[in-house]
This record gives C-alpha cells, sequence and structure tokens, in this order.
C-alpha cells in the first residue's frame, strides 16, 4: 500500500498505440458509428410512421433500435475523441458514469430480448389470442419493467464500485470503462465486486437466458406442426433472425465477463488483444447489426421502405406536376396579357 498512491484520474489503453493506425481506427469506427445511428433510426421513424408496422413485435424492435443507439454512443464518442490524443485520461466520476450507463443498455437490451421472445411465442403459438394478451398496454407495462429491472441491477454494481479506490499504475485494458478492466486497477479488495458478478450474472442473466429460450422449445414444435410451407417459412424466418440476435450478444458478453482475468502486467498484455476484439464486437458492432439482422430481414419492414419509397416518389412527381402546372397557367396569363 506504501508503493500505491490513490488516484482520481486513469488512463485508457485504447484499441491501438500505432500512430499510422489512429486515423484509419478513426475512420473506420466513425463510418460504423453513423450507419449505427442511420439504421437504428430508420426502423424507429418507419415505425412511428407506418400504420401497417404499429403492432406489439415492431413496437420491441423500436425500442430495441432505441437501446442499440443509446448502447453504442455510451462508447463509441469516447473512443473516437481519443483516436487524437497520445494520453488518455479519464476520470474516475466519468469512468463509472459510463459503466453504469453502459451496464444498463445491456441489461435493457438481454431483457427486451427475452420479452421479444415471449411475443414470437404468443404470435406463433396463441395467434387467435395475441391481439388480446399483447395490447398496446401491455407493452408499454413490459418495457417499463425491463428499464426498471435494469436500473436496479445496475445501481447494484455501481454503488459497491464507489467504496473501491484505484490507482493509475497500470491503465485500462480497453477502450472504454468496462467493469472487469475496473476491477484490476483497483487496489482495494475486490472479492465482494466479481462474486456479485458471479452471482448475477449466473442466476439474473441464466434466468433472463432461460425465459429468452425455453418459449423456442415451444414454438419450434409448433412450426413443424404447420401445415402450410409458407407459414413456416416465415415463422423461421422471425425466429432466426431474433436467435442470431441473441447468440452474437450472449456469446461476445459472456465470454469478456466471464472469463478468467489475470492482474499480472504481462498476462493482461497478453489478454488485452482479444478482450479488446470481444468488446468492439459486442460494444459496437452488435448494434450496428442489429437492424441488419432482425429489423431489415423482416418482410414487413422491407414492404414498409418500399412504400416510403413510393410516398416520397409520389411526393416528388406532385411537385413536379404542379411545377409543370404553375408554369403553364404562368404562360396562358402572359399570352392573354401581351394579346
Amino acid at each position: 500500500m506504501a508503493n500505491k498512491t490513490i488516484s482520481f484520474t486513469l488512463v485508457l489503453s485504447g484499441l491501438s498505440d500505432i500512430p499510422s493506425l489512429q486515423l484509419p481506427l478513426f475512420l473506420v469506427f466513425l463510418l460504423v458509428y453513423l450507419m449505427t445511428l442511420t439504421g437504428n433510426l430508420l426502423i424507429v421513424l418507419l415505425i412511428c410512421t407506418d400504420s401497417h408496422l404499429q403492432t406489439p413485435m415492431y413496437f420491441f424492435l423500436g425500442t430495441l433500435a432505441c437501446l442499440d443507439m443509446g448502447y453504442s454512443s455510451v462508447t463509441t464518442p469516447r473512443m473516437l475523441f481519443d483516436f487524437h490524443i497520445q494520453k488518455r485520461f479519464i476520470s474516475i466520476q466519468t469512468c463509472i458514469t459510463q459503466i453504469f450507463f453502459f451496464v444498463l443498455f445491456a441489461m435493457s437490451e438481454v431483457s427486451l430480448l427475452a420479452v421479444m421472445s415471449y411475443d414470437r411465442y404468443v404470435a406463433i403459438c396463441r395467434p387467435l389470442h395475441y391481439t388480446q394478451i399483447m395490447h398496446l398496454k401491455v407493452c408499454v407495462l413490459l418495457v417499463l419493467g425491463v428499464l426498471i429491472f435494469s436500473v436496479v441491477y445496475t445501481l447494484v454494481h455501481v454503488l459497491l464500485l464507489l467504496k473501491l479506490t484505484f490507482c493509475s499504475l497500470n491503465p485500462l485494458q480497453s477502450f472504454f470503462c468496462d467493469l472487469p478492466q475496473l476491477l484490476l486497477v483497483s487496489f482495494s479488495d475486490t472479492f465482494i465486486n466479481v462474486l456479485l458478478i458471479l452471482v448475477l450474472g449466473i442466476f439474473l442473466a441464466g434466468g433472463i437466458f432461460a425465459l429468452t429460450f425455453y418459449p423456442y422449445i415451444i414454438i419450434l414444435n409448433t412450426i413443424m406442426k404447420m401445415q402450410s410451407k409458407a407459414m413456416r417459412s416465415k415463422a423461421f424466418s422471425t425466429c432466426s433472425s431474433h436467435l442470431t440476435v441473441v447468440f452474437i450478444f450472449y456469446g461476445t458478453s459472456l465470454f469478456s465477463y466471464f472469463h478468467p482475468k489475470q492482474r499480472d502486467n504481462s498476462a493482461q498484455r497478453d489478454n488485452s488483444a482479444v478482450d479488446k476484439v470481444t468488446s468492439v464486437c459486442y460494444a459496437i458492432l452488435t448494434p450496428l447489426v442489429n437492424p441488419l439482422i432482425y429489423s431489415l430481414g423482416e418482410q414487413g419492414k422491407k414492404m414498409s421502405i418500399k412504400r416510403a419509397f413510393c410516398r416520397q416518389k409520389n411526393f416528388f412527381c406532385s411537385l413536379i406536376l404542379w411545377d409543370i402546372i404553375s408554369i403553364y397557367r404562368i404562360s396562358i396569363v402572359d399570352f392573354h396579357i401581351v394579346n
């Protein structure tokens, strides 16, 4: 303890220290961030403006898109800023705040994916009662429940973090403040924090994982009994898109949070590259691929985009036609005036 100094600022290692890579990485991740915001914002706008998409399924898709925009905005802007500076200092308060919002959006997304599994179960297994069970009030209450649960879960971790002290001798081996890496640079006893991650991860995340996949046992059984090949294909398309998003998110985040961490400096350097790649996958790429895999893959979404394009095309055609009529009228008036 005598050789360690309490610090109120930490240093982020970033994605790379090679100067020649800073500008290319900045441009790549700036493009990824803009595509993420554009794709998810397009989904929200289409759902809000197209009456054909104002159903419980697309209500949850719009909520997922909003969470993805917030999830990506917690980490990416700071990372883009750090590409232009050499020393990536960050205060403890800012770091813990970033962890709060990151865990909040992550847990909200995981919980929402479980709710979406239940929505698919009702739609496929109980289609005649779908509108009665999944009406707007129920959807809103489910989303509010997800948010409240996520806030409580996040506060438990953050309140314990506030009791720790940190040293800045070793940088965080990440491009943002992630919970496992932050615990590694603390010289307080982090046994309770690590135990909490494991216990809550096993029981809560395991419970949410079960709630996400159990409905698919019944769903697959129902799909196999369908007589219509078109109905089976449509149901499989919806389920496969949802399961793909779930596997990507769970696989990368579970690996990052539950694989063994070493406090030894050499061991940290050996694992840092793998940790950074994993963090990029679940913190930056997942919000980008969600609208591509899940939302834009839906037939209803494709038809909505076509309708939106047609509306815009008809709008511009109407403007052109109105201009032609106006010019024609002006020409007739001028002709009468001249004569």
